[in-house]
């Protein structure tokens, strides 16, 4: 029992240590940085300005609070992150944006330095204790005005210039863009008037319909012989032709409408619970006068 216990406690131990690992700022990274920005991205307060975009690479929210942000090597404490705003809160797979305009002033986001276009730009994200160094990069001299540079996907280990050709500066949303499906494209050559599609549908719609009617007919047969082999318990009988004889386990048209009215009259309390006995006779004829046609013709009126 004791061993049991151990290991039920080293195991959620393990747990708790990985969830603190999983939330660590060491799963950030530098995704993207634009150095010169005209006209792309604008900040909360109308301007345009260099930008810092932080990627999470974890499937966990980790905050980024208490980190710093740098972009000198011999100062890796330059610009605190506030511990005080909840945005800082990165959730899994998502972006934080950063802007590079010497204003700390305007918010959290806003750091106190800025990057210079024409020179090379060192950049470097450390751990709140302002030794452990989570990510850097140096961004290179010369890139473009409105363009950035950045992680070819988020989080991997290759960089490119985007804002020119097939790629796109994404700010704040994932690097890759894919404005393609190769699915739908070979669907759409294939199969060009859509009878495939709809053949398909189609066959799906029916096969679902199938499964139900089957899985309906089952689970009635079933509750049916549950109701056979209860009667037959209930009356002492164990031979099948008898209970088949006696009908036992099906019930009547008149047995379901003498429940179905006795649970109205019930739910709606209409009558007192002394009076509540309802008497149902099988009519031996089949013809019923609530059918009849005479009660629904007109009589001819007398002049």
């Amino acid at each position: 029992m004791n061993k049991k216990i151990r290991g039920i406690f080293v195991a959620t131990a393990l747990l708790c240590v990985t969830g603190l690992l999983a939330q660590s700022p060491g799963s950030l990274r530098i995704n993207e940085v634009m150095v010169v920005n005209e006209s792309n991205f604008q900040d909360d307060y109308g301007i345009h300005s260099a930008w810092i975009e932080i990627y999470n690479t974890s499937f966990a929210t980790v905050d980024i609070k208490g980190c710093y942000l740098t972009n000198d090597p011999n100062n890796p404490t330059k610009y605190a992150i506030p511990k005080s705003d909840v945005l800082t809160q990165i959730k899994p797979r998502q972006h934080a944006l950063f802007w590079a305009d010497g204003m700390p002033s305007r918010g959290t986001f806003h750091v106190n330095f800025t990057l210079d276009p024409t020179k090379e730009n060192y950049i470097a994200l450390y751990d709140s204790n302002g030794k452990t160094l989570i990510d850097e990069v140096t961004i290179p001299a010369g890139i473009p005005i409105d363009q950035s540079y950045g992680r070819v996907e988020d989080g991997s280990t290759e960089w490119e210039i985007k804002g020119a050709g097939s790629s796109y500066v994404t700010p704040n949303t994932n690097n890759l863009t894919i404005d393609k499906n190769s699915k739908i494209d070979k669907f759409r050559e294939h199969d060009s008037t859509g009878i495939g599609m709809a053949i398909t549908a189609m066959c799906v719609v029916f096969s679902g319909l199938l499964i139900l009617f089957l899985l309906f007919k089952t689970v009635g047969n079933i509750a049916v012989k549950l109701s056979k082999r209860n009667a037959m318990k209930a009356h002492g009988i164990t031979d099948q032709r008898e209970a088949k004889e006696k009908n036992l386990g099906k019930r009547s048209g008149e047995e379901f409408a003498a429940i179905a009215m006795a649970m109205h009259e019930f739910t709606n309390e209409v009558h007192d619970f002394e009076d509540m006995v309802l008497t149902i006779h099988k009519v031996k004829r089949t013809y019923s006068p609530w059918s009849s046609k005479i009660y629904t013709l007109r009589e001819t009126p007398k002049k």
